[in-house]
């Protein structure tokens, strides 16, 4: 999952989504070094990752994409899924996306001391452009793509698999919400263990 979906699955607790949001670049045991709810929202980022990455919806998903895209099929889906979680938003929470957004670009902002310095350097970026926001339309999509293509030196390819999105939409549509409702099961599950 990217940004959005692990942000939502957080719950409301602003420790555990600061940890979920940047877990990726805090590797090994270095989580220890936070403070417990940081480090339960990196645990729970770890646990989300894992989950998605074995679950038969979402490799259904990443093998339509695979001879194209490779190995970066998984962060492409990723990207995808955020573009439905955030299409069909007032289905998951009662909070307007944009207004959920910016609450969560505030708690950046109070907590940039505490960010590894990576996020402190992309978040400007990500708050200027609202990439959050943005993911909810597939021009905002193409968007993020092109700058992960970018990312990977023109590599990957990434900013043609907009083609792929509009080609078998109501497929991959269909694949999120069937993943998300277990996801959600599964990280409640999770916190309450953790």
């Amino acid at each position: 999952m990217n940004f959005l979906a692990h942000i939502y699955l957080s719950g409301e607790d602003e420790g555990i989504t600061i940890g979920n949001f940047i877990a990726d670049g805090i590797k090994g045991k270095r989580y220890e070094k936070y403070p417990p709810q940081i480090q339960k929202g990196i645990l729970l980022h770890r646990a989300i990752d894992s989950y998605t990455d074995q679950h038969p919806t979402v490799k259904q998903s990443t093998k339509r994409l695979h001879k194209k895209y490779g190995h970066y099929s998984g962060v492409i889906v990723d990207i995808l899924y955020d573009h439905f979680l955030a299409k069909n938003w007032q289905q998951y929470h009662s909070t307007p996306l944009a207004a959920y957004v910016e609450n969560f670009y505030e708690l950046l902002r109070t907590n940039f001391d505490i960010l590894p310095t990576r996020i402190q350097r992309m978040m400007p970026y990500m708050i200027s452009d609202n990439w959050l926001l943005s993911y909810a339309s597939i021009q905002g999509i193409s968007k993020i793509l092109s700058q992960m293509n970018v990312r990977t030196k023109g590599i990957s390819k990434m900013n043609f698999a907009v083609l792929e999105l509009e080609e078998f939409y109501t497929e991959f549509e269909q694949e999120f919400t069937d993943f998300f409702e277990e996801l959600i099961a599964y990280s409640k599950n999770k916190l309450a263990e953790l």
